[in-house]
């Protein structure tokens, strides 16, 4: 799809959860390469080894954690142009009802849970001008158009829940755009190395929607630069 982007990010902020591997890893590196300013967001910030980027001690379930990462942020450089949540975990195959309560609870923790109340601290450095990019880090696996079938409760939900959102910030500020994307099956810790997508390549349209301007699309689902079905 023809949209207008950045061709550089230089001058502006990045803030990417779960940076140390993975998708999250490859997002940072892409955003880094097109000149932005990236904290990388881990739960240990010694998993951060290269040196282009700005190491951020950010576990998304700790209130305190969220919002110290902001702080710093608006401490450092006063500004955040783009969010991307990516930090997230798997549930397993078992029904519903086979399902430990505790996993439950800590799928939706992160994946969901998080991200709401991250954005909900940035919120005002993103609206500070026009433009502010959330890219939310969902799954086909959360489509309400798809069967809802084949396990994985939790995990199905709170994508559908972390799409949610994205349609909600689309609606409630003009001045934000907000976009989910399904990056596909990728080789990650989480698919235990039985997927076909390398990380570079599930990373390649998160880094795209943070490139988008301030009139490009927002309120969307996307997978490799293409419109999806909710």
């Amino acid at each position: 799809m023809d949209v207008p982007l950045y061709e550089t990010l230089e001058g502006q902020v990045a803030l990417v959860t779960g940076a140390t591997r993975g998708i999250g890893k490859r997002i940072a590196d892409g955003l880094v390469d097109h000149g932005a300013t990236v904290y990388a967001g881990a739960r240990n910030t010694d998993d951060i080894t290269s040196d282009d980027r700005r190491a951020i001690e950010l576990d998304v379930t700790i209130d305190t954690q969220r919002e110290a990462a902001i702080e710093r942020i608006r401490e450092d450089v006063g500004q955040l142009d783009i969010l991307v949540n990516n930090a997230g975990i798997m549930d397993s195959r078992e029904s519903l009802a086979e399902m430990p309560a505790e996993v439950i609870d800590q799928t939706l923790t992160t994946n969901l849970h998080g991200p709401i109340h991250l954005i909900k601290e940035a919120l005002d450095l993103l609206l500070d001008r026009p433009g502010g990019r959330v890219v939310n880090v969902s799954s086909g696996l959360g489509k309400l158009t798809d069967p809802q079938t084949g396990g994985m409760p939790a995990y199905r939900i709170s994508k559908t829940g972390l799409n949610g959102l994205t349609k909600y910030l689309d609606g409630e500020y003009d001045d934000l755009l907000a976009n989910s994307v399904c990056p596909g099956y990728v080789q990650t810790d989480m698919t235990e190395g039985s997927a076909p997508r390398t990380p570079e390549k599930g990373a390649e349209t998160p880094i795209w929607l943070a490139r988008f301007r301030p009139d490009g699309p927002s309120g969307e689902f996307w997978r490799d630069r293409s419109l999806k079905p909710w």
